[in-house]
């Protein structure tokens, strides 16, 4: 019963870890990235659409990245969603066929708020894994009465070590982003 509750928390403590990681992927940095746009949500025949549902997306070079629409009736939706989302800082422009996105370069300044903004995600993934683990904890105490006090202290001190496990995957991956946001 208690392995059980362990690999439920495992799952969702995985799926949390990715959740953040996408998150940070979503913060841009001096390089254009596919990733950037996962987000970017298009008003699509007035359905808010994810922008990979609409268009392919192709990175020719550091800086810049060509979306070619599916349907080419988009070009204008997908052009505002990109200029209207907030973070990003690009101007898209359209020719007709394809959306050019040139990202300008960072200063320190914004490269300095996107740090912040990074550990700000870091900090409510970690946020999120704790309130995983204490759902655990509160199911561990509930089968307190059918296994024994000490199962349930031998559960915890692995609930314990898997919370610590997960929040530190969390501060590498914030430390890899925060290095490539920094990098110049």
């Amino acid at each position: 019963m208690i392995a059980d509750v362990l690999a439920e928390t495992t799952g969702r403590m995985t799926r949390a870890v990715d959740a953040a990681k996408e998150d940070f992927a979503t913060v841009r940095t001096g390089r254009a990235n596919p990733q950037m746009f996962q987000k970017v949500l298009v008003d699509y025949y007035g359905t808010p659409t994810p922008l990979a549902q609409l268009a392919s997306l192709a990175n020719p070079e550091a800086r810049s990245l060509i979306i070619t629409p599916y349907d080419k009736s988009a070009l204008k939706a997908i052009e505002q969603a990109i200029r209207d989302m907030p973070n990003l800082g690009a101007n898209p422009s359209n020719d007709g066929n394809i959306v050019r996105v040139t990202m300008p370069e960072l200063t320190q300044e914004r490269r300095k708020e996107y740090v912040k903004l990074v550990r700000t995600k870091g900090e409510d993934a970690k946020v999120r894994i704790r309130g995983i683990r204490r759902k655990a904890k509160d199911e561990m105490d509930a089968l307190k009465a059918e296994v024994g006090e000490d199962e349930i202290a031998r559960g915890e001190k692995e609930l314990d070590a898997l919370t610590r496990q997960y929040v530190d995957a969390i501060d590498e991956a914030l430390k890899r982003k925060e290095a490539e946001l920094l990098e110049v």
